[in-house]
């Protein structure tokens, strides 16, 4: 386990841009975000906070606290991946299991369950995650934006990690 003043120094590493910076020399990417009743209370300020960074984001619902059925959402965000109508996705529900389980059973899609900073961004780096799921009922507003600040400004590393991500999708079918 990291202490907090290691895990600063991890998350500044070469291939993370810190919160404060924006890197313009990339093209903006397209962002899609789903969520179910337990997630909605978070949509909203998700919404406003990465469109604040100037990121373009389309919101497939739910659009109120009203119960509905996560896969509903899930496969929605997961086939704009897939489909290339968006670069990166967020999923929001209350544990985050089940939109990360929908999620992934697309070939393309490679959603990762975050709860920490470090996670987030040790999902792109190793492993080039384009779905961060958000566990709302264990993260703070606060974490949930930090986590998805830190997914979007990380590179993937490629290098050794691109094997291990080929062989993901080894046995997949779609």
């Amino acid at each position: 386990m990291q202490n907090k003043k290691e895990s600063f120094l991890f998350i500044k590493n070469k291939n993370h841009t810190p919160f404060s910076k924006k890197n313009k020399n990339k093209k903006m990417k397209k962002l899609v975000i789903g969520c179910d009743h337990a997630g909605f209370p978070y949509k909203d300020a998700i919404i406003d906070f990465v469109k604040e960074k100037g990121y373009l984001i389309e919101d497939k619902g739910t659009f109120s606290l009203e119960s509905v059925d996560y896969p509903d959402f899930a496969h929605q965000v997961a086939q704009s991946i897939v489909n290339k109508n968006a670069d990166l996705g967020i999923l929001l529900c209350g544990s985050g299991n089940g939109v990360s389980i929908t999620a992934n059973k697309y070939a393309a899609v490679r959603a990762a369950l975050c709860w920490e900073v470090e996670l987030a961004v040790l999902a792109r780096q190793h492993n080039d995650a384009n779905i961060l799921s958000i566990p709302v009922r264990f993260v703070t507003l606060e974490k949930a934006l930090h986590m998805l600040e830190a997914f979007l400004n990380t590179d993937f590393e490629g290098g050794r990690h691109q094997n291990r991500v080929n062989k993901i999708n080894a046995c997949s079918i779609n």
